[in-house]
């Protein structure tokens, strides 16, 4: 046989063996809810939120009961999942409504790149401006938005059609190609229609109050409006899972359903506490996860890119690479434990303070504490009490928290802060912090009692502070040194508010 004959034999049999491959690799379909905590799912006992096509992802695979997100905010912790470093490895792009640097590559441009067919729908990464950093599209992918709801089942609803939208996706899909698809929720992210929860049968009596909030009817119905909306998220899930089962695809479709950061409440969202960064999470792929696991240990949702990158074959970017494990070992059965805590981080969220300020957080999670670093005790971290209305005029005190989200339970919380009961939770939700916060976190999962200044945990206190420094430091954190103050000079894109000087400001 000729040269030239062998060269075209040998591409032709390159070319049947890679399209062998990419028929047998998994489509990937990603679930990301916007803004809720991991009790909040009804495998994990919550009695107003159902969600029954999460619980048959944990079932058909695993569930984990100690999933932590990079961030408490949505900005940061997106960006972190989708490049699988943490934020203060991603330079802007750990920062809430900045930009996205390019040179941080993220898994559905290395999927696409390796054959898979990629799209999202929703909310992908954002608030932000991905455009200053030369990126052409959202970094999850190209957008699926067309489809459009004819009629909401609540006005704080988002009127996207995901699961319309994800059929045009998978109509659209090249045959053969493997996919990868993001499934962005805008939802239970505020405002929400008051009083949709009790609309759906929901009862006050019934809302399941996390500890950090005092008992009251409106704050009760606030949560059942929470709840509603992440039952339409499931039910977006279970659509889309009955798309996967038409097509035959379900059986090597990687599913993982989880949330970018904790519920929209004081101490919650945008707080380095147990309900602003611990997430749902279940993960399922029957042709290769034995299903009806459970996993206690603690994993990172920057572990999700390289898992998936893993589980097609594909390599991690050099000049990028990855911190985050690959979960597929302990997946399979291959690994017995995954060893060590996990860690998240905050800078900026909203316009919170006087020059665009942040809060900046580091924290470190094991299986039983938590630890929180506070870099500038000195700030307000729900923000500044008093922020101005216009030039020169300030507004009313304890109307500038912006760090909490605007709703019912903020509002209720200010009008009754003087009364015995709220006023220890209004505090907790507002008042400045301590340089180092520690928590037992399976004793108190509101994170309410700190245990730093405790003598009993002074051992585990010291203990886990270094393993904190040590990471940071290892991995170039700028907090850590004469840089830190970086973070203030990174753009916002969003809105900013004007804020009076404080006192110990230069």
């Amino acid at each position: 046989m000729s040269r030239p004959a062998l060269i075209v034999c040998a591409l032709f049999g390159s070319l049947l063996a890679t399209q062998l491959f990419a028929d047998q690799r998994p489509n990937i379909l990603f679930v990301i809810s916007d803004d809720q905590s991991w009790i909040d799912t009804s495998i994990a006992g919550s009695k107003t939120a159902a969600t029954p096509n999460f619980d048959q992802i944990a079932r058909r695979g695993a569930y984990f009961k100690n999933a932590i997100s990079a961030s408490p905010g949505c900005s940061p912790s997106r960006a972190a999942l989708l490049t699988g470093r943490y934020p203060w490895m991603i330079e802007e792009a750990g920062t809430h409504a900045s930009s996205f640097p390019q040179k941080y590559v993220v898994y559905p441009d290395l999927l696409e790149n390796a054959g898979y067919f990629v799209g999202f729908t929703g909310k992908g990464w954002g608030p932000g401006n991905f455009k200053v950093s030369g990126r052409t599209r959202n970094p999850a992918g190209p957008a699926y938005q067309k489809r459009k709801l004819a009629k909401k089942p609540a006005a704080g609803i988002s009127n996207n059609d995901y699961a319309a939208n994800f059929a045009d996706f998978l109509a659209d899909r090249p045959d053969g190609a493997p996919f990868c698809f993001w499934f962005g929720a805008m939802e239970p992210h505020r405002p929400y229609q008051q009083g949709s929860g009790e609309s759906a049968g929901k009862q006050l009596a019934d809302a399941t109050l996390p500890p950090f909030l005092p008992s009251a009817d409106p704050i009760r119905g606030d949560l059942l409006d929470y709840c509603r909306e992440i039952e339409w998220v499931d039910e977006q899930l279970g659509a889309m899972l009955k798309q996967l089962e038409a097509s035959g695809d379900l059986e090597n479709t990687i599913v993982v359903v989880t949330s970018d950061n904790g519920m929209p409440f004081p101490r919650a969202k945008a707080n380095n506490y147990e309900y602003g960064i611990h997430m749902p999470l279940a993960i399922a792929w029957p042709a290769k996860i034995p299903a009806g696991q459970t996993i206690e240990e603690p994993v990172s949702l920057v572990d999700l890119a390289p898992t998936f990158l893993a589980a097609a074959g594909v390599a991690p970017a050099a000049e990028s690479p990855m911190v985050g494990r690959n979960l597929l070992p302990r997946l399979t059965g291959e690994q017995a434990k995954l060893e060590g805590g996990v860690y998240s981080s905050r800078e900026r969220h909203s316009s919170s303070r006087w020059n665009n300020l942040t809060y900046p957080q580091r924290s470190l999670r094991t299986e039983k504490y938590l630890l929180i670093r506070n870099f500038r005790p000195e700030r307000w971290p729900a923000g500044a009490p008093q922020v101005y209305q216009k030039p020169d005029v300030l507004g009313p005190m304890h109307r500038g928290y912006h760090d909490i989200d605007g709703s019912p339970t903020l509002d209720w919380l200010v009008s009754h802060r003087e009364e015995a009961e709220v006023a220890p939770l209004f505090h907790a939700a507002v008042d400045r912090r301590p340089v180092i916060e520690l928590f037992d976190i399976q004793a108190d999962p509101g994170c309410l009692h700190d245990l730093a200044e405790d003598p009993q945990h002074a051992e585990v206190r010291r203990k886990l502070e270094t393993e904190l420094n040590d990471y940071l430091a290892k991995t170039g954190d700028p907090r850590l040194g004469d840089s830190g103050d970086v973070w203030e000079a990174y753009p916002r894109y969003s809105p900013i508010r004007e804020f009076p000087k404080p006192d110990w400001a230069k």
